[in-house]
């Protein structure tokens, strides 16, 4: 199962009738240029769970930034850290699920 489809059915797991109504899963771009990835964790089992700030930098176009703050998965990346992004949270994610 690819990364993606990892993340689909995480996302359908949490969803109770109510969690998806917030603005969970968030991907969207940077200007510079990059990616942005916000994963709401309230409600889920990765609520309140402890996150090591992650800073890779690569060079300007091949960096990673990753950290949770307010219940809030933050990860940002280069024009070509998408996948990358998501798989760190994937990673963090099975580690820290019950």
């Amino acid at each position: 199962m690819n990364v993606l489809q990892w993340l689909e059915v995480w996302y359908s797991r949490q969803c109770d009738g109510d969690w998806e109504h917030s603005q969970v899963v968030s991907i969207t771009t940077l200007d510079n240029p990059g990616w942005s990835v916000d994963i709401f964790l309230g409600g889920t089992e990765l609520e309140d769970k402890g996150f090591e700030l992650l800073n890779i930098d690569r060079s300007d176009l091949d960096w990673v930034y990753g950290k949770v703050s307010d219940n809030i998965f933050q990860g940002r990346g280069g024009v070509n850290n998408l996948e990358e992004i998501l798989q760190i949270f994937q990673q963090w994610a099975m580690l820290n699920e019950d």
